[in-house]
């Protein structure tokens, strides 16, 4: 029996470099360790790596792009570790650096940037197209990315206005009478975009600008019979829009507008049995020029590492039954599914 070819590799870095590179407690160096095939040694700031040749060279890909973003001041994390690797492995085009390193917005530390190249490939057509669709599953950042660039557009002054709209449709639960004025019955269903956006402003500007009109977050229906100019338009959980609420709302555009519609066609709540507007949408428009639709999937959650398998793990049970309809079908009994 032939032997296997083995290598090594040393490669040596900046010294200032070796502490943000192998992270708190080495948690980034046991990450390397975990998902490389090679073995990865550390010796004051020189990395020597062995293993076969494929290996090996992969492994320097790897220290090659981490040293790459944190040279550039950037911190990383066992996640982006991680990613990178997984981008690496499945020979994309693009640099994870520069993936891993488009800043959108920073505040009080805190910086907003993609994590796959999904992300940063959804990030990219908002900024080249007029209208995106951004479709996949929970967690996959389609609207809070969006709400970043929504943000960015209003401080670079791009815009002079962020909408924001969501359709009120029960997730199943029946809610019955809800006390309190009309913003307090429809504030449960738009409260995740309140919260997305302070996470991305300050707390103490956002009642002013809503009071100004500079930001708006309203139920769906009041977009009907409105033009809306000069603005940047986020239309979340569109998948429980009907299709005539999805043209309804699309027509909307005015000029110097830009918009972005997020859902995901696996979690559709609608009433009935109603087709959702999301996934017509992606059958009607597709050859439209300067409307995209960047699809995301479960490689591209940014949430408990567990979100992704439960996501897949739906996926695969609801492809094994192709009698399902959407959810509001299931709840309600085995009534047929109108297509």
């Amino acid at each position: 029996m032939i032997p296997a070819r083995t290598g090594t590799s040393s490669i040596e870095l900046a010294p200032e470099t070796m502490f943000p590179l192998l992270g708190s407690a080495d948690e980034n160096l046991r990450a390397l360790e975990q998902e490389l095939r090679a073995d990865v040694h550390v010796r004051g700031n020189v990395v020597t790596l062995s293993g076969s040749p494929a290996d090996v060279a992969l492994a320097e890909r790897v220290i090659g792009e981490l040293s790459g973003i944190v040279a550039g001041g950037r911190t990383i994390g066992p996640d982006a570790v991680r990613r990178t690797i997984a981008m690496l492995t499945q020979g994309v085009s693009e640099s994870p650096a520069e993936v891993l390193s488009l800043d959108i917005l920073s505040r009080r530390g805190k910086v907003i940037r993609p994590k796959t190249l999904n992300q940063k490939r959804y990030v990219d057509s908002i900024d080249e197209n007029t209208i995106v669709f951004g479709v996949g599953p929970a967690g996959t950042g389609k609207t809070y990315l969006a709400m970043a660039k929504a943000v960015q557009a209003l401080q670079a002054k791009q815009v002079s206005r962020i909408i924001l709209t969501r359709p009120a449709v029960e997730a199943g639960e029946r809610l019955g009478f809800l006390p309190g004025t009309l913003h307090d019955k429809i504030d449960p269903y738009l409260r995740p975009l309140h919260d997305a956006l302070h996470d991305m402003m300050d707390v103490e500007a956002i009642p002013k600008l809503m009071a100004a009109g500079v930001i708006e977050v309203a139920p769906l229906a009041y977009m009907r019979g409105r033009t809306l100019n000069d603005a940047f338009i986020i239309l979340d959980e569109a998948q429980n829009t009907t299709a005539e609420q999805m043209k309804m709302f699309l027509t909307r555009l005015g000029f110097g507008s830009k918009i972005v519609v997020t859902g995901d066609v696996t979690q559709v709540d609608l009433p009935g049995g109603s087709r959702s507007g999301l996934r017509a949408a992606t059958e009607v428009l597709v050859d439209i020029d300067d409307i995209h639709f960047a699809f995301l999937d479960s490689s591209d959650v940014v949430r408990h590492r567990l979100v992704s398998d439960i996501v897949d793990a739906y996926d695969r049970f609801e492809a094994g039954d192709a009698k399902m309809g959407n959810r509001a079908q299931r709840r309600s009994g085995p009534r047929s599914a109108q297509r």
